[in-house]
This record gives structure tokens, sequence and C-alpha cells, in this order.
């Protein structure tokens, strides 16, 4: 769903940088579509770290590993 969202995001960035080529909106709305692109991305990164951590903590408590 994060990704989703994401890809979302980056098709926004095109648009607004397509309205700012044609003089419909100004380079604040393009870089606060920018804005919230990286905010997504890094909610998607801290998402994919935690779901790692879990699987490692997963392998960790069943004995598998690290002393």
């Amino acid at each position: 769903m994060k990704s989703k969202q994401v890809d979302a995001l980056n098709t926004s960035i095109d648009v607004s940088n397509d309205l700012f080529k044609s003089a419909r909106v100004d380079y604040f709305e393009v870089l606060m579509t920018q804005r919230d692109a990286l905010e997504a991305k890094l909610e998607l990164i801290d998402t994919k770290k935690e779901q790692l951590n879990a699987a490692v903590h997963v392998y960790r408590d069943l004995g598998g590993g690290w002393k």
C-alpha cells in the first residue's frame, strides 16, 4: 500500500512539473509535491526496515543465530 502511495506521488511530481512548465502552478506547488513524495518514500523505508528487523528478531528468538 505504501509503495502505491509512493508511485502515485511520483506521478504527481511529473504532473506538477508539467503544470509548472505551462504556467498553471507556481514552483512552490512543485516543491510541496516533491516534499510529500520524499516523506512517503522515507515512511516506506522505515516500514521495510521494521519488517526486516522483525524477521531478524523472529530468527534470533527461535535460536537461529547470534550469541
